[in-house]
């Protein structure tokens, strides 16, 4: 039999604007945090154990903020905006300094990706200024990696996703693009590995298990198209997920690779088993659009939690299928 619809454990309000971005970092011994991006240009980092907002940084002079990160040194946060700059902040002893930018000159919506490749260096990826441009640099030194432009016209990059393969290949790059095209770039050498037609709309958000070389992908249409790796880095097409509406925000995988959530134009989120994709659970608690998701990073498996953020300028906090169950 299904289990009742479950209701958040908590939700936390106060952003005062849409909420396009989520990021957890909950280290062992430290004060969890949740770190949430507005609409209004606001960045808020969320004590989770007050369930409180203990600062606000403001830092992309009012535009939007679409994207935010940490690093595992855990002191410095990453912010993208509407304004065309990625802000890298100090965050130590309560501070909330900005000690570096980057100038994207993207006016486009496609969050950025982060690969640490060291304790002190990692690569940032983000959409350049020219339609299908994909920049990639090395932090902090800012130095130039590579630059990736299709040889045909896909449309604006929507959606990026670097990772690293176990193989010895160097680091990876998923792009989906306007016309619906999905494409492996592998970014040290400049090249594209694999093409598929994943969509017929603007791919809007993918996500990447990389143990698993499974991926997945969604757009504005009624389905989620699902995809995986061969041997030979080639992108194979497999089975689509129905959806009930149309239309998903954002992708999240749980770190364990036993879930998978959705973020629907529909205000609900939507959880399925990865490995089979099977339909587990819809939440439903928000009141417009879900536009981001993330899993928390708790060490402890029973702590975990899954977040969702809203046009309706709240986040919801939900602790769900963390016994060993069956997660198909």
């Amino acid at each position: 039999m299904s289990r009742p619809a479950p209701c958040p454990i908590y939700t936390l309000r106060g952003a005062g604007a849409p909420l396009n971005t989520l990021h957890f970092r909950c280290p062992g011994g430290d004060t969890p945090l949740l770190f949430s991006g507005s609409a209004k240009g606001a960045i808020h980092i969320w004590n989770l154990n007050s369930r409180r907002a203990e600062m606000v940084v403001e830092g992309h002079c009012g535009n939007s903020v679409i994207w935010v990160s940490t690093l595992r040194s855990g002191d410095s946060l990453m912010s993208q905006g509407r304004d065309m700059q990625v802000c890298l902040w100090d965050l130590k002893e309560g501070r909330s300094e900005a000690v570096d930018s980057v100038w994207t000159g993207s006016v486009g919506f496609c969050q950025c990706s982060l690969l640490e490749t060291s304790s002190s260096n990692y690569l940032l990826a983000f959409a350049g200024s020219q339609t299908e441009e994909i920049k990639i640099i090395e932090m902090p030194s800012k130095s130039p990696v590579s630059t990736l432009i299709p040889d045909t016209k896909l449309g604006m990059v929507m959606c990026i996703k670097l990772w690293k393969s176990d193989s010895g290949l160097g680091p990876l790059l998923f792009a989906g693009y306007e016309d619906g095209s999905l494409l492996l770039w592998d970014v040290t050498q400049r090249s594209e590995l694999s093409r598929v037609k994943a969509h017929p709309e603007p791919i809007m958000c993918l996500t990447f298990d990389p143990r698993h070389l499974r991926g997945v992908s969604g757009s504005c249409e009624k389905k989620l198209s699902s995809w995986m790796l061969d041997n030979q880095n080639n992108i194979q097409l497999q089975d689509c997920v129905m959806l009930v509406n149309p239309g998903v925000s954002q992708l999240r995988i749980r770190d364990d690779s036993r879930l998978l959530a959705s973020a629907g134009w529909d205000h609900r989120v939507r959880v399925f088993g990865w490995k089979k994709l099977q339909p587990l659970a819809v939440l439903q608690y928000h009141t417009d659009m879900v536009l981001s998701l993330a899993f928390s990073d708790y060490q402890d498996p029973r702590q975990r939690l899954l977040a969702a953020g809203s046009k309706d300028q709240r986040i919801s906090l939900w602790s769900i299928y963390n016994e060993r169950a069956d997660t198909g």
